[in-house]
């Protein structure tokens, strides 16, 4: 059975489901600033993306462990992840999922996934994936966060959807592939979205194309924000090459920003998972850890 801790320092808390290790609250003030998971739009709130981030491709996928049959963004957000740690201050939680015979029939490789989340700030909160190769082939695997965050902010009367702007580093240019039939990319007719600015105005029209997915964002930082009253979000992710932004159609009143180490198959991918862009193969008894942060505004 699912338990939910609270972690807190006072003024920001957290709450964590152990059933996908998935952030389900996070509150400064008393005020909730994460999508809270309705199912009209969307009944999650911040998912584990794990083994693969976004579609795979086709139903079978090979590699050198043998087949797999990985569902979109992997399977880790739909298992119990065990309660290993709760720091004695109460503000940092540790989930550990292993493999099993349930895991190896779709992904045949044996690991170790350990999440971790702590407030690190007076408003922010870290998240960090600790995965382990505990087998003897190479894995192949992607990870990724998906936390939403509610638009506009509770507590900002007289904001909408479109008061809100993403804000970077620096002035920069950069396109996004499509999304396509089957939850593909497609990089063959990428869309723009910023254009020499380190500003993006929000509207429904963004998200024509499903997923906004930039690539070496400056210093890996993006900030959402109001611009009435300056609330909002900003997420640091070193180690990430990749965000995706998403909102669901046609009026979903929250925004993801979501951190990958790497996307969805391409349309023009074979169904190899070793070939995918920017997978990451992991050596037998390696560890690889990926850490983001979310600073609430």
């Amino acid at each position: 059975m699912s338990q939910r801790t609270v972690i807190s320092n006072g003024s920001l808390s957290a709450t964590i489901d152990s059933d996908g290790a998935q952030l389900v609250s996070l509150a400064k003030g008393g005020e909730e600033y994460l999508w809270q998971g309705d199912p009209k739009w969307w009944d999650r709130s911040a998912p584990v993306l794990f083994p693969v981030v976004g579609a795979p491709g086709s139903e079978v996928q090979r590699s050198v462990a043998g087949e797999s049959r990985i569902p979109k963004h992997g399977f880790a957000r739909d298992f119990e992840h065990r309660i290993v740690e709760v720091t004695t201050a109460g503000d940092a939680v540790t989930y550990e999922f292993s493999d099993s015979p349930s895991t190896r029939e779709i992904y045949p490789y044996a690991f170790t996934l350990r999440m971790t989340y702590a407030i690190t700030g007076p408003s922010t909160l870290s998240q960090t994936f600790r995965v382990e190769n505990t087998g003897s082939e190479p894995m192949p695997f992607s990870v990724g966060g998906h936390p939403a965050f509610n638009v506009p902010v509770p507590g900002t009367d007289g904001e909408t959807f479109e008061d809100y702007e993403l804000h970077f580093a620096e002035p920069w240019t950069a396109s996004s592939p499509k999304v396509v039939e089957g939850g593909l990319l497609s990089y063959a007719d990428p869309f723009p979205v910023v254009e020499n600015s380190d500003t993006v105005r929000i509207n429904r029209s963004r998200f024509d194309f499903d997923t906004i997915v930039l690539r070496d964002v400056p210093s890996n930082t993006v900030t959402l924000q109001g611009m009435k009253s300056g609330r909002g979000v900003q997420v640091d992710f070193p180690g990430f090459d990749f965000i995706g932004i998403w909102s669901a159609q046609p009026d979903a009143p929250f925004i993801a920003l979501e951190p990958w180490t790497g996307h969805a198959a391409t349309d023009t991918d074979d169904d190899v998972l070793e070939h995918r862009d920017n997978i990451t193969i992991l050596e037998p008894g390696k560890m690889d850890e990926r850490s983001f942060s979310i600073t609430l505004l």
